[in-house]
């Protein structure tokens, strides 16, 4: 079956210096063809952060085309029922554009302690939570008693615009591949390579075996940053190292920096691995640095994907 590539755009901390120069690169997005926008989650920070949910609302209500979600909400930070209510809305207030994905949220974020919650558990509070969600998106009168969640005849409405609403899950652990191959209609890559990639996307297909499930083979992404220019260029030391401050790997590594050509290539590897569908994060700081690494990335990368990749014309009615 051929595959849908599609390029979509995130961010990780907030990297404008005005809130004109970030609706500026929403409206650049939306017109240049990006696929979609995604925003890190993380409540407790140093840099500042966008709230994820909060800016997927503002962002339906700016855009008409473009699609948005979450590169991973942490669902063992949150109660479920509200965060189905939050997706639901999102998705009806934008006709269906929402791309929600899920993971039980990074060991390293300061949450856990500032929350005075236990990092232990936010495996198996994710799994209650995430059947707890995709029951009352399905239109459930959901009774529920949990280990960590309980609820009596809770129901939601409006239910998602669309009918089938994505469940995407993140995550390279074992435990992440079995989930998703149990309640996931997608996986969403985070930092890993493009090896690591691959590993994750054959385990999840053998796992699916034994579930008797099945995902789309356009239901696989991954992540990384890019930069049209070096590591030398102004800001982006910064970049990197908030990067490692994150995830406690090395930025030169994992971002590809240099021309159109060698973000190519690292979206033919990922391609190579499975993957369809990408956020890719300008490694920049600032609003003409942000949007000059947009620019480029809809002028000169989008074409050539559109290229290699051909859609194919959905067949008429």
């Amino acid at each position: 079956m051929k595959r849908t590539i599609a390029v979509g755009i995130g961010i990780m901390e907030y990297p404008f210096d005005t809130i004109d120069g970030f609706w500026r690169w929403v409206d650049l997005c939306e017109e240049g063809g990006i696929d979609s926008i995604w925003q890190t989650d993380r409540l407790v920070s140093r840099t500042p952060f966008l709230e994820c949910m909060t800016m997927l609302a503002a962002i339906a209500g700016r855009t008409k085309r473009i699609k948005f979600g979450v590169n991973v909400v942490s669902v063992a930070m949150r109660e479920p029922l509200l965060l189905a209510k939050q997706c639901a809305t999102v998705d009806v207030l934008s006709n269906g554009r929402l791309l929600p994905g899920f993971g039980i949220g990074s060991p390293r974020g300061g949450e856990w302690d500032a929350m005075h919650l236990d990092s232990t558990t936010r495996g198996r509070k994710t799994d209650e939570a995430l059947e707890i969600i995709s029951r009352l998106w399905a239109g459930e009168k959901l009774t529920f008693q949990g280990k960590h969640f309980k609820l009596t005849d809770a129901t939601i409405r409006p239910l998602p615009v669309q009918p089938d609403l994505p469940l995407w899950i993140g995550g390279s652990s074992e435990a992440a591949i079995k989930r998703t191959a149990r309640v996931g209609t997608g996986w969403q890559a985070g930092s890993e390579t493009p090896e690591t990639v691959g590993q994750v996307i054959d385990g999840i297909k053998a796992a699916l075996q034994e579930t008797g499930r099945s995902i789309d083979v356009d239901h696989y992404g991954a992540a990384f940053a890019y930069r049209f220019g070096g590591p030398d260029d102004p800001g982006v030391a910064k970049v990197m190292d908030q990067y490692k401050a994150r995830t406690g790997r090395d930025a030169s590594h994992m971002f590809a920096m240099g021309d159109a050509d060698t973000i190519m290539q690292r979206l033919q590897a990922y391609v190579d691995a499975g993957a369809s569908k990408f956020i890719l994060r300008p490694a920049a700081t600032g609003d003409a640095d942000m949007l000059a690494q947009t620019k480029r990335l809809i002028e000169e990368v989008l074409p050539q994907v559109a290229a290699r990749w051909p859609r194919q014309r959905k067949a008429a009615a």
